[in-house]
């Protein structure tokens, strides 16, 4: 506990990976309920006696008194200024949602920076910082997902070639080795052509090559560690490979391996943003970054969008590895007391 204590220390002494920590929780906490804060849908409906909750909720446009018996369209004019003319309505900080389509732009999409538009707009007519937002959520949620899973399939296949070596670990670093030499790029182009990408599909197929880096630093971590003495101990008083494996020898592979996890997930974050650029990431019409500035390349007349693209990117990037730094550090200068 006292070394866990000083590690925690080590790193919030190194000021910059610590305020780089608290924006990263800030932006992802406020992504995650973007729902809450940047949509299309008002919060609170008081009409007639009756509460409604709309991003909770879907209401027939009937409810609040007109004829159709679909889903309201809450950015319809008619809805806003005529069925909830005499309600009272909460509405979102940023009323759009990644996409909605704005109709009532005073010159042709995509606009500059305005106050109703704090980021301008992009070449679909739809607010840029709303997508932002949603993009963020994505990007994180992707980055953070794909780590854990690319710990653990790591870690597993990691610690099996270590362990127990020999011809196990020989079959696994060929294997390791022609599979990291095929072209993950490739690979998408092609599947792309046979599946439609989504989410998890794209987890999945990045999945499947970033485990490989940290395979090859607990496999050695194993192979140091089965050699220590405590370890050859517990062979000799009979203690199961599991116990040995898990107990004394893990635990110390895991040291490494965390230390190199800020730098996963913005490696994951790099390659999503990279595919979704080049058109073979989520799908057409989803909030991404890389979509971002994809528009900002084929609309280079409208400055904003690159320029926002390129620093939402950016500083998602410098944050994780500020804090791969941190962690790094703070973990090597408590190993060498």
């Amino acid at each position: 506990m006292d070394l866990q204590a000083r590690r925690l220390r080590a790193f919030k002494a190194n000021k910059r990976a610590f305020w780089a920590l608290v924006v990263f929780v800030v932006l992802f906490v406020l992504s995650l309920g973007a729902e809450l804060w940047v949509n299309d849908k008002p919060l609170f409906i008081y009409k007639d006696h009756k509460a409604y909750f709309p991003i909770f909720k879907d209401y027939p446009e009937s409810a609040f008194g007109g004829d159709f018996y679909t889903s309201a369209d809450y950015t319809d004019p008619y809805v806003k200024n005529h069925l909830l003319k005499n309600a009272f309505v909460i509405w979102p900080l940023i009323p759009y949602s990644y996409d909605t389509i704005i109709m009532d732009l005073k010159s042709p999409a995509p606009t500059p920076p305005s106050l109703k538009h704090l980021l301008g707009t992009d070449d679909q007519a739809r607010d840029v910082l709303a997508r932002l937002v949603y993009g963020y959520r994505i990007s994180i949620l992707f980055g953070l997902i794909l780590s854990v899973f690319s710990v653990g399939l790591g870690v597993a296949i990691g610690a099996l070639q270590g362990y127990y070596g020999g011809l196990i670990d020989l079959l696994g670093q060929r294997c390791i080795e022609i599979w990291s030499a095929i072209p993950m790029l490739f690979l998408l182009i092609i599947l792309s052509n046979l599946f439609t990408p989504n989410f998890w599909w794209l987890l999945g197929l990045v999945l499947a090559f970033s485990w490989m880096g940290l395979a090859q630093v607990v496999r050695t971590e194993f192979l140091r560690g089965r050699n220590m003495d405590y370890v050859k101990a517990s062979y000799a008083l009979g203690v199961s490979d599991a116990r040995v494996i898990f107990y004394h020898i893990l635990p110390n592979a895991l040291v490494a391996t965390i230390t190199y996890l800020p730098f996963v997930m913005a490696g994951s974050i790099g390659t999503l943003v990279s595919l979704d650029f080049l058109g073979f990431g989520m799908p057409v019409g989803s909030a991404s970054l890389g979509e971002l500035l994809n528009q900002g390349k084929n609309n280079l007349y409208a400055p904003h969008l690159a320029l926002v693209g390129f620093f939402a990117t950016a500083l998602l990037l410098s944050i994780l590895v500020f804090i791969g730094e941190g962690v790094r550090d703070a973990f090597s200068a408590t190993s060498v007391k």
